[in-house]
């Protein structure tokens, strides 16, 4: 399909002239950066062919752009917020790719500190703890939180092994409006689908796709075993639970059967006990 609508011009003079485009005719998902996100976003992304991180949009303190939610191994129920201490110089308008981490080495300290106490005990704590390194490095070279949080889900994908690519909303056009901006998101890169998360169908005007010749596919996760926990808690119990291959298995059942999502039957699963 074509980069773009007739109507209305897409390709924005910031979009660098070395960003590489997918494909077209992938499967998009767009999500604002998440501090080790949720298992059901995890799940949303690795189902999806490339991710646009929705870096441009207003900062939410109540939302997940600079906290987690970790639980322990024995209790998904005995929990405790990982937070960012965040400042926003422009004040509540303040864009997410703007915000700015308010003690870069005590939150370095905090993560790994908390992260070791609630899944250190796991047999595949190993290959997380090696992945981590260049999410604490960033601590050091940067002051935005943006930077932190996106690498934390991206050192997750890779541990899940997978292929896909990020892409950032700031480096690409799109005309306002709530729908409409993640239509022409979808549309400049290609798509031929935009992943939607059940949170985001709820508003979701589907006109604004249509008109871009995008479909928009509602994405589903179980809601038993251990997903029973996914919109509340942290992937990383799971993937320290499983470990990674076993928790990408799982990924790929729930990504190639939307339809039939509570069918725990044909998916891998974990027990909460």
């Amino acid at each position: 399909m074509p980069r773009t609508n007739l109507s209305s011009p897409l390709v924005s003079p910031a979009v660098s002239s070395s960003l590489e485009l997918p494909p077209p005719g992938g499967l998009c998902t767009i999500h604002q950066p998440n501090l080790f996100p949720r298992l059901t976003t995890l799940a949303k992304l690795f189902a999806a062919d490339y991710w646009i991180v929705l870096d441009d949009v207003q900062f939410n303190r109540r939302d997940y752009q600079h906290r987690t939610r970790l639980a322990t191994l024995g209790d998904p129920l005995q929990r405790q917020w990982l937070s960012i201490p965040t400042h926003l110089p422009g004040g509540r308008q303040t864009a997410i790719r703007n915000a700015l981490i308010v003690d870069p080495m005590r939150s370095r300290r905090r993560t790994i500190q908390m992260l070791w106490h609630y899944v250190g005990s796991s047999p595949h704590w190993p290959a997380l703890d090696q992945a981590m390194l260049p999410v604490l490095d960033l601590f050091t070279t940067t002051d935005k939180t943006a930077e932190v949080t996106e690498a934390s889900t991206h050192i997750l994908l890779n541990l899940l092994g997978w292929k896909g690519q990020i892409l950032r909303s700031s480096q690409l056009a799109a005309r306002p409006g709530r729908s409409q901006r993640l239509a022409d998101l979808a549309a400049v890169t290609g798509a031929r689908s935009y992943l939607c998360g059940t949170g985001g169908m709820k508003y979701l005007e589907r006109g604004p796709f249509a008109s871009c010749g995008i479909t928009v596919t509602p994405f589903r996760t179980p809601t038993a075993g251990g997903w029973d926990t996914g919109r509340a808690i942290s992937a990383l119990r799971a993937l320290m639970l499983l470990g990674p291959q076993a928790l990408a298995d799982a990924l790929r059942a729930v990504a190639a059967d939307q339809d039939d999502a509570r069918s725990a039957g044909h998916r891998p699963r974990w027990s909460d006990a």
